[in-house]
């Protein structure tokens, strides 16, 4: 009787995976069907296609066109979530916060001015009160200067988002654009202070300030986007505009007026940033373009230069994403 029954256990336990397994193949071949041919090219043309050729996509330039102007609109609600972040990060692990933003241009008031009144330095006469000059100046290059480190910024701290998500990478170039007209309202406080206090006339050109100022931070924008995708793989590149613009703002008229005559003055002439910022300082104060020729030209060269730096950006990022993923 012992070993009958355990034969019969044997049997009843070879029985059941003997059926588990007929139960699986018989699962698979109803449940897991392959497809026939015709059902096989049904789906391959219903679905689409994308072929991966060795061609440049500057062979195809209205596609290419096309292809950054979608990605621009349906980048624009990950800016907005991004340049929230960065502004939120940026304030919030700050002692003094937005007061940040007021401190550079009066600190760099303070010094010139006492350097003028004590005789070191021979500035020259300015159409305004020259600590309210130094600060509207000293202001209005700080909105350039954060327009050019902006996509540089941008796309070195998103390193890691860049090489394991797919998304606009236009999406961090106006999250940074975003910040960079958010930190100057908040610099528009600073300069209506100044109005006040010094009792500057205000004439009707005032209007025509902003546009002039958006030509100001196109240019810094085309530097930075143009550079952004090598200071991805260097950080040279960064440490390198840290010390150019420290070197760029002495051949700009932030502290001084436009000298008119011998070699420095040809070098700020030359300089795309002189008209452009000059023509916003006297726009929102006298009111009278010295140089409308030069600040058209800029602008110009600006707007150009930033489709041309996009287009750079655009053809670029992917081998820069790859490149930093290996």
């Amino acid at each position: 009787m012992q070993i009958y029954s355990i034969n019969f256990e044997f049997n009843s336990t070879i029985f059941f995976i003997l059926l588990r397994i007929i139960y699986q193949v018989i699962g698979y071949i109803f449940m897991y069907k392959r497809p026939s041919n015709y059902e096989q090219n049904k789906i391959a043309r219903s679905s689409p296609r994308v072929v991966y050729r060795p061609e440049s996509r500057m062979r195809h330039p209205l596609q290419l066109f096309k292809d950054m102007w979608r990605d621009l609109l349906a980048s624009r609600e990950l800016a907005w979530r991004l340049m929230v972040r960065d502004i939120s990060a940026k304030y919030r692990q700050s002692f003094l916060g937005i007061f940040w933003a007021f401190i550079p241009p009066i600190v760099m008031a303070t010094g010139f001015t006492l350097a003028k009144s004590g005789g070191v330095v021979n500035i020259g006469n300015t159409d305004i009160p020259y600590p309210a000059y130094v600060m509207f100046s000293m202001t209005l290059w700080q909105t350039f200067v954060e327009a050019l480190q902006g996509p540089i910024q941008a796309v070195t701290a998103a390193k890691a988002m860049l090489s394991r998500i797919n998304f606009p990478r236009e999406a961090l170039i106006l999250a940074k654009l975003g910040e960079v007209f958010f930190n100057f309202g908040i610099k528009l406080i600073l300069i209506l202070g100044l109005f006040i206090w010094f009792q500057i006339p205000v004439t009707w050109s005032i209007i025509l300030a902003p546009v002039a100022l958006i030509h100001l931070v196109v240019l810094g924008s085309f530097i930075g986007l143009l550079l952004a995708p090598m200071s991805a793989l260097y950080r040279d590149f960064s440490m390198g505009i840290t010390l150019a613009t420290s070197f760029w703002l002495f051949l700009t008229p932030v502290v001084y007026p436009t000298p008119s005559d011998g070699i420095f003055g040809n070098i700020v002439k030359l300089n795309p940033v002189t008209p452009l910022l000059v023509t916003t300082r006297e726009l929102a104060t006298t009111g009278i373009i010295s140089n409308p020729q030069g600040f058209w030209i800029a602008s110009l060269i600006a707007v150009i230069g930033l489709l041309f730096a996009w287009i750079i950006y655009r053809l670029a990022m992917p081998y820069v994403v790859e490149r930093m993923s290996s």
